[in-house]
């Protein structure tokens, strides 16, 4: 059944609950809504039967929460922060946190911020290890497109770095006109990844928790590079490799792993 959680600008942010415990809430990455994300809620299934209250929530812009404004134009990421917040107050004082992909980044920025995260896991953020200022003109580049109501152009300029293949499938997949109608909210995916403005020294001051940095056995290029430089500038982490195909993983190895991570 559907709750909701009530973000600081009254945006109400939709959230399924699982099992009961210590609290547990999973950020998704970019294209991801609850409705069409089975892997997603069967590995939250099995992190509830292992004794954790796991909350899977449709990310602002997304599934059956509010949407993306146009006053949002500039702080995205914010909304995105204050939007983790609200999730855990309705989960209690505080919460471990599981990023996939550039989820990772935002519950990253969400630690750096101060909310009461206890642990974080991240899976094969995105990072670039290194930029010239790419990263903040592709943000810009995405939010015009969006300003212009061009949901298609958006999603393809956001897929332009991925392999070919993803956007081909994508495009040719019953899951497309979805994705085009969630594309406002990639804006907020593109900021949390643009990170290079601040010296490496500062980046995540504040982040101390136990941070995991995952990556899998097959994979891209960019993601183990980009864990290592995380674990490099967090002062509390480490890198772990999971049995996993090109940014995929399986509910059973993940929810094994979170139970490890997050039980301690």
């Amino acid at each position: 059944m559907t709750d909701f959680a009530t973000s600081a600008d009254g945006t109400r942010i939709a959230y399924d609950r699982y099992g009961s415990g210590q609290p547990v809430i999973l950020i998704a990455g970019a294209m991801q809504e609850r409705s069409g994300d089975a892997t997603t809620a069967r590995m939250a299934e099995l992190l509830a039967e292992r004794g954790f209250a796991v909350y899977i929530y449709d990310r602002r812009g997304r599934g059956q929460s509010g949407p993306v404004k146009v006053a949002d134009a500039g702080s995205e990421l914010q909304r995105e922060v204050d939007d983790l917040a609200a999730l855990i107050d309705v989960a209690g004082a505080e919460a471990s946190v599981f990023g996939n992909s550039s989820g990772g980044a935002i519950a990253l920025w969400a630690a750096n911020a101060g909310l009461p995260i206890t642990r974080l896991a991240v899976w094969e953020v995105p990072f670039a290890v290194a930029d010239e200022g790419q990263a903040a003109q592709f943000v810009d580049e995405l939010r015009g497109r969006v300003a212009a109501g061009d949901g298609e152009s958006t999603v393809e300029h956001f897929m332009k770095d991925m392999p070919r293949a993803w956007l081909e499938g994508a495009k040719s997949s019953d899951a497309w006109p979805s994705m085009v109608a969630l594309a406002p909210s990639l804006v907020a995916d593109a900021a949390s990844l643009a990170i290079h403005d601040l010296p490496r020294g500062e980046r995540w001051s504040n982040v101390t928790q136990p941070t995991l940095a995952m990556v899998g056995t097959e994979t891209l290029p960019i993601f183990p590079p980009a864990a290592e430089m995380l674990v490099s500038d967090l002062a509390n982490a480490r890198m772990r490799t999971v049995v996993a195909s090109y940014h995929q993983w399986e509910a059973d190895v993940m929810a094994g792993v979170l139970a490890e991570e997050f039980g301690q």
